[in-house]
Protein backbone atom coordinates (compact mmCIF):
# COMPACT_ATOMS: atom_id res chain seq x y z
CA UNK A 1 0.00 0.00 0.00
CA UNK A 2 0.96 3.53 -0.03
CA UNK A 3 2.53 4.21 3.14
CA UNK A 4 4.05 7.62 2.07
CA UNK A 5 0.59 9.69 0.45
CA UNK A 6 -1.15 12.54 2.13
CA UNK A 7 -4.00 11.24 3.88
CA UNK A 8 -6.24 12.52 1.44
CA UNK A 9 -4.42 10.65 -1.22
CA UNK A 10 -5.39 7.35 0.92
CA UNK A 11 -8.94 7.90 0.95
CA UNK A 12 -8.99 8.21 -2.68
CA UNK A 13 -6.73 4.99 -3.05
CA UNK A 14 -8.76 3.23 -0.26
CA UNK A 15 -12.41 4.65 -1.91
CA UNK A 16 -11.19 2.97 -5.80
CA UNK A 17 -10.37 0.15 -4.28
CA UNK A 18 -13.46 -0.37 -2.44
CA UNK A 19 -15.10 0.64 -5.91
CA UNK A 20 -13.35 -1.99 -7.62
CA UNK A 21 -13.97 -4.62 -4.99
CA UNK A 22 -17.80 -3.92 -5.29
CA UNK A 23 -18.02 -3.97 -8.80
CA UNK A 24 -15.85 -7.04 -8.87
CA UNK A 25 -18.28 -9.03 -6.06
CA UNK A 26 -21.27 -7.70 -8.23
CA UNK A 27 -19.80 -9.84 -11.26
CA UNK A 28 -19.30 -12.93 -9.39
CA UNK A 29 -23.15 -12.32 -8.23
CA UNK A 30 -24.01 -11.98 -11.56
CA UNK A 31 -22.36 -15.43 -13.00
CA UNK A 32 -22.97 -17.55 -10.00
CA UNK A 33 -26.48 -16.37 -10.99
CA UNK A 34 -26.16 -17.28 -14.62
CA UNK A 35 -24.20 -20.75 -13.37
CA UNK A 36 -26.95 -21.29 -11.31
CA UNK A 37 -29.73 -20.71 -13.66
CA UNK A 38 -27.90 -22.81 -16.23
CA UNK A 39 -27.58 -25.58 -13.95
CA UNK A 40 -31.36 -25.71 -13.29
CA UNK A 41 -32.21 -25.05 -17.00
CA UNK A 42 -29.87 -28.42 -17.52
CA UNK A 43 -31.08 -30.62 -14.57
CA UNK A 44 -34.76 -29.23 -16.03
CA UNK A 45 -33.63 -30.67 -19.64
CA UNK A 46 -32.47 -34.04 -18.19
CA UNK A 47 -36.04 -34.09 -16.43
CA UNK A 48 -37.38 -33.25 -19.32
CA UNK A 49 -35.83 -36.02 -21.53
CA UNK A 50 -36.53 -38.75 -18.85
CA UNK A 51 -40.16 -38.06 -19.05
CA UNK A 52 -40.07 -37.97 -23.02
CA UNK A 53 -38.83 -41.76 -22.76
CA UNK A 54 -41.54 -43.19 -20.27
CA UNK A 55 -43.65 -41.31 -22.30
CA UNK A 56 -41.78 -43.17 -25.19
CA UNK A 57 -41.94 -46.42 -23.65
CA UNK A 58 -45.92 -46.14 -22.50
CA UNK A 59 -46.30 -45.66 -26.18
CA UNK A 60 -44.09 -48.12 -27.60
CA UNK A 61 -46.48 -50.60 -25.39
CA UNK A 62 -49.67 -49.13 -26.47
CA UNK A 63 -48.59 -50.09 -29.88
CA UNK A 64 -47.60 -53.57 -29.06
CA UNK A 65 -50.75 -53.85 -27.47
CA UNK A 66 -52.70 -53.09 -30.44
CA UNK A 67 -50.61 -54.92 -32.89
CA UNK A 68 -51.38 -57.72 -30.99
CA UNK A 69 -55.00 -57.21 -30.98
CA UNK A 70 -55.17 -56.56 -35.11
CA UNK A 71 -53.52 -59.88 -35.42
CA UNK A 72 -56.36 -61.64 -33.15
CA UNK A 73 -59.29 -59.59 -34.86
CA UNK A 74 -57.76 -60.80 -38.49
CA UNK A 75 -57.72 -64.94 -36.95
CA UNK A 76 -61.10 -64.09 -35.47
CA UNK A 77 -62.46 -62.84 -39.08
CA UNK A 78 -60.70 -65.68 -40.88
CA UNK A 79 -62.68 -68.19 -38.92
CA UNK A 80 -65.50 -65.93 -39.63
CA UNK A 81 -64.83 -66.09 -43.32
CA UNK A 82 -64.81 -69.99 -42.91
CA UNK A 83 -67.63 -70.00 -40.91
CA UNK A 84 -70.13 -67.87 -43.51
CA UNK A 85 -68.59 -69.76 -46.48
CA UNK A 86 -69.51 -73.53 -44.60
CA UNK A 87 -73.36 -71.81 -44.14
CA UNK A 88 -73.25 -70.77 -47.30
CA UNK A 89 -72.84 -74.24 -48.60
CA UNK A 90 -75.75 -75.76 -46.57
Amino acid sequence: MMASGTPDSQARFGQSVKGLLTEKVNTCGTDVIALTKQVLKGSRSSELLGQAARNMVLQEDAILHSEDSLRKMAIITTHLQYQQEAIQKK
